[in-house]
């Protein structure tokens, strides 16, 4: 039993401390710098944290059940892919791909009806019909108040955390299912603990989305102006941050050489 709590305690806090990596911090930035609601943060943070541990449960299962090996080149395509997905969001972000994308999705995401204002550079949708207002009624179901909320968010802002919480989770399962292989030798407690340390993810993806929304939030109804310039520079620090990704594992551990020198971290 103390076994089992210290395995249970060390990743819980291990999966919130993976949560604050650079490359998903700015990620999640990119993110919630367009949404409104402190409410809609948490879930973009919940909805990553959850593509990321489905990705670590699979990978890492693999690896410690199977005894699969990643060569060299292989991981550093998967860290390449979070790298490339850190230049999307932030072109996304700057050139309005982000409000072109939500226009197109907004009849299927909320309904006939509902339609996209752009203010500020920020696109808002909303639905003019009747009897929408995504309320849940008295003795509703938790699954009726989840289905309304997916509604109310749309498709493409459930889907968009959840693929760059898969795509985080690919580059970052090797080496969680490599540190568990080293110290875990029990195949159950190993799954088990990749459980855990997913579920610390997500709470720790909660947190850090629910801070760093605050100030994007507060300053869309007090600083329209000041809250666009946090959105582009948000954007424009994920395109460097992907850019400077490139170059390194590109180029310095060798991906596009003939020598690559993976080491997973």
């Amino acid at each position: 039993m103390p076994t089992l709590l210290a395995i249970t305690v060390l990743g819980l806090f291990l999966g919130i401390r993976h949560a604050t990596d650079p490359d998903h911090v700015v990620a999640v930035t990119t993110i919630v710098s367009r949404e409104r609601t402190m409410l809609h943060a948490l879930i973009v943070g919940a909805l990553w944290g959850v593509g990321h541990t489905v990705t670590i449960l699979i990978v890492g299962s693999g690896i410690l059940l199977l005894k699969l090996t990643i060569p060299p080149r292989l991981g550093l395509a998967m860290e390449l892919s979070v790298a490339c997905m850190l230049i999307l969001l932030g072109v996304s972000n700057l050139t309005g791909l982000m409000r072109r994308a939500v226009e197109w999705l907004a009849p299927g995401g909320s309904g006939s009806g509902a339609h996209a204002h752009v203010i500020c550079g920020r696109a808002m949708i909303h639905t003019h019909n009747a009897g929408r207002e995504f309320l849940v009624q008295p003795g509703g179901s938790v699954i009726d108040w989840l289905r309304q909320w997916c509604q109310r968010l749309g498709t493409f802002h459930i889907l968009r955390p959840l693929a760059v919480g898969i795509v985080h989770g690919l580059a970052g399962s090797a080496a969680v299912a490599l540190l568990v292989l080293t110290t875990i030798s029990r195949p159950g407690w190993a799954i088990g603990y990749l459980l855990v340390f997913g579920i610390g993810t997500i709470v720790g993806m909660m947190l850090i989305t629910a801070a760093i929304a605050l100030p994007f939030t507060y300053t869309l109804g007090h600083f329209a102006r000041l809250n666009q310039v946090l959105a582009i520079a948000s954007g424009a620090i994920s395109l460097s941050f992907g850019l400077f990704l490139c170059y390194q594992i590109g180029i310095s551990d060798g991906l596009f050489t003939g020598h690559p020198n993976w080491v997973p971290r």
